[in-house]
């Protein structure tokens, strides 16, 4: 078996941090993957939300040849200009929230999560951040001390002091919670990896009232929100939330690693310069790639066929709730970001197990929930043969 090679080695000298799948995926196109022995698997969870218009995108792949050709990384970094970083900074531009007017990237989400804390401290000359409980902000030691989740934050103490957590939703928790010290607050508009959990629209648009009454900065983490995941391009822009900072990243560039920040005029006023950067701070590689993701989705209009394929995924297992209420508690999501809540996490496993026995990839989540989240661009035939497979895995473990 080709496999068996890749499986010696990557057991032998990665580090343990994950248990693996039995499975090297070699090469993808869409929705499909194939793995060394050329076995097709169906990816519903583009590769933990990356690949947004699919494996192997051909806007991308000429996007990366192309910019290879002409230069990988600047001179000196950020002190040069960069004409594809400012072609990717007009296309942002045209997409963003009209009050964020400046940008600044990085290799990460939870690289633009931390840069947002930071500079929220020293704009405000306050120490404070509040988040929320069962929130995910990023694996630094300063975002998993603003992650709501103790698996992430207890093993690595001692954590980053002056975070709080209120309850997600919950504005008579927030507004307890918020004082003279509270420099920001940082919430997912959709909780991703924490469950899916979605507030109301009250609660979102009153968070931004009462922080501006505070004098405490808005951090919008779209991370896994961000272009177009949910229908919308940015769920707080689509909503008229005027966050101070966004954050970005995934989605941003289809799988190439990249990430970033946008923020407010009255924020970028406060900064000055040494205040942040960084080595990759928008590489012409990263820029190109984004650039091209970018004008993807706005000319093939992934947004609207996001909407539609996701009232398609929530009629669809709307109907396995109502036929299988012994073992689903729940079905919610929004766009192309789902979850299936299961009686337990047993269940969970074993219907996460038997759909890659099926060869479909899913994401077991917060123990007994499978989310759902595959390209932005995947077509009907294709999400019917994935929930078609999903679906005989419920049954066979009833």
């Amino acid at each position: 078996m080709k496999s068996q090679a890749t499986f010696e080695i990557e057991d032998k000298y990665m580090a343990p941090f994950f248990v693996k799948q039995k499975i090297s995926i070699e090469k993808g196109d869409g929705v499909f993957v194939w793995d060394e022995e050329g076995t097709r698997y169906i990816d519903f969870t583009s590769g933990w939300g990356v690949t947004c218009i699919g494996h192997a995108q051909p806007v991308i792949t000429e996007a990366i040849v192309e910019q290879s050709k002409k230069i990988l990384q600047n001179p000196n970094s950020g002190l040069t200009y960069s004409p594809a970083r400012a072609e990717l900074i007009s296309s942002l531009m045209k997409v963003l929230p009209s009050h964020l007017t400046h940008v600044f990237f990085s290799n990460s989400g939870a690289e633009a999560n931390d840069a947002a804390i930071k500079l929220a401290r020293k704009v405000t000359n306050r120490l404070d951040v509040i988040s929320t409980h069962q929130s995910f902000h990023g694996r630094t030691i300063s975002t998993a001390s603003a992650t709501g989740q103790a698996s992430h934050r207890e093993k690595f103490n001692p954590l980053m002091p002056n975070y709080r957590f209120v309850i997600y939703g919950d504005l008579d928790d927030l507004e307890q919670a918020l004082d003279e010290n509270v420099a920001a607050f940082i919430i997912e508009p959709i909780q991703g990896e924490g469950g899916v959990h979605i507030p109301s629209e009250k609660y979102l648009k009153e968070a931004e009232r009462l922080c501006n009454e505070n004098g405490t900065l808005l951090i919008a983490d779209e991370v896994q929100t961000g272009f177009c995941r949910t229908g919308p391009m940015f769920v707080t822009g689509a909503m008229g939330i005027k966050v101070d900072f966004l954050t970005m990243a995934k989605g941003i560039a289809g799988g190439f690693p990249f990430g970033g920040f946008a923020m407010s005029e009255k924020v970028a006023s406060r900064l000055e310069i040494g205040d942040h950067g960084g080595t990759f701070c928008g590489n012409p590689m990263g820029c190109a790639v984004a650039h091209a993701v970018i004008t993807y989705l706005v000319d093939n209009d992934v947004s609207a066929n996001v909407e539609h394929m996701g009232r398609i995924c929530l009629e669809i297992m709307g109907q396995w709730k109502e036929k299988y209420p012994n073992i689903i508690k729940d079905i919610r999501g929004k766009g192309l970001l789902l979850l299936i809540e299961f009686a337990d996490s047993e269940i969970a496993r074993k219907v996460s197990d038997e759909c890659l026995g099926r060869k479909l990839f899913v994401r077991q989540t917060q123990g007994n929930g499978i989310r759902v989240f595959p390209a932005l661009n995947i077509k009907a035939e294709e999400l019917n043969e994935g929930l078609e497979i999903m679906q005989t895995a419920i049954e066979s473990v009833i």
